[in-house]
């Protein structure tokens, strides 16, 4: 019981400043004005929803962060998407057709994930400005597939140490070649370490601000710079419940992915993602 009462307690820790959000977003500026962080609203309102969404300022433009929230869409999903297929290419390349210098190219692919964000900032934007896709959703998109597959390359390679290499040697000894052992024999086995990838890269790509408000402008931020933008614009009174209203569209998707696939998250991570 004991242990149960310390697991329920840190539960109610970590899921306070959430249930603050929320109610404070169903709150009225009279309301929040009158109660305190965690008292329950006198009415249940959906206002300040609908203007974060629709009518709040971000900036110089008033029409909420909806359009922004569709621009993560359109960086996020192609994102993780290209860089977890090329992670798991590399991871089956490292691992089960090695090259002399695999091993060292490995070791150096792996400084990506030690590198801090702010280190290729100036290096990418002379990228992006020599490709003509500066401020383009293209260009965010470029810039986390590049960053991004250093991590997901980590995580196939070390799944795939685990693959029996018999399997592969089997199927050359059958004719078989370089893709088609890739696409029958390896992807068939890989759906626990690209629920993995999935997931990281989504949050990662998703939760991004610092290279949405550098690498974007105008219509192609994504909502993390246009949630940032909204809370810092001053039109008079401050209203808190469309602030917290705009924090919890901007985590929805997070929290969606989580709820329904942090199970097989923690399955993937066992079931060799972090062996090798």
């Amino acid at each position: 019981m004991a242990l149960y009462a310390v697991l329920l307690l840190a539960v109610l820790f970590y899921l306070l400043p959430l249930v603050v959000m929320l109610l404070t977003s169903l709150k009225s500026m009279a309301d929040i004005r009158a109660g305190n962080l965690i008292s329950w609203p006198e009415e249940f309102l959906l206002d300040a929803w609908v203007k974060a969404w629709s009518s709040a300022c971000t900036g110089v433009s008033c029409e909420g962060v909806g359009a922004f929230f569709w621009n993560s869409f359109q960086i996020t999903i192609p994102a993780v998407l290209i860089s977890t297929f090329l992670g798991a290419l590399n991871g089956y390349v490292l691992t089960k057709w090695k090259f002399r210098g695999s091993d060292i190219f490995f070791g150096l692919m792996l400084f990506g994930c030690f590198i801090p964000f702010q280190v290729v900032i100036l290096p990418m934007a002379q990228t992006l400005g020599w490709l003509g896709l500066a401020n383009t959703t293209t260009g965010l998109v470029f810039v986390h597939i590049v960053y991004g597959m250093a991590f997901t390359t980590l995580f196939f390679r070390n799944f795939y140490v685990s693959v029996p290499s018999e399997l592969v040697s089997a199927a050359k000894i059958d004719g078989a070649g370089f893709f088609t052992i890739f696409w029958r024999i390896i992807l068939p086995l890989s759906t626990p370490i690209f629920v993995v990838c999935i997931i990281w890269q989504f949050t990662q790509v998703w939760n991004d601000f610092l290279f949405g408000v550098v690498f974007s402008g105008g219509d192609t931020q994504p909502i993390t710079v246009a949630l940032n933008n909204l809370v810092n614009s001053s039109t008079g009174v401050k209203e808190y419940n469309v602030d917290m209203a705009a924090a919890m569209i901007a985590a929805l998707p997070t929290l969606v992915v989580y709820v329904l696939a942090g199970k097989y998250f923690v399955r993937g991570l066992t079931a060799g993602a972090v062996k090798g």
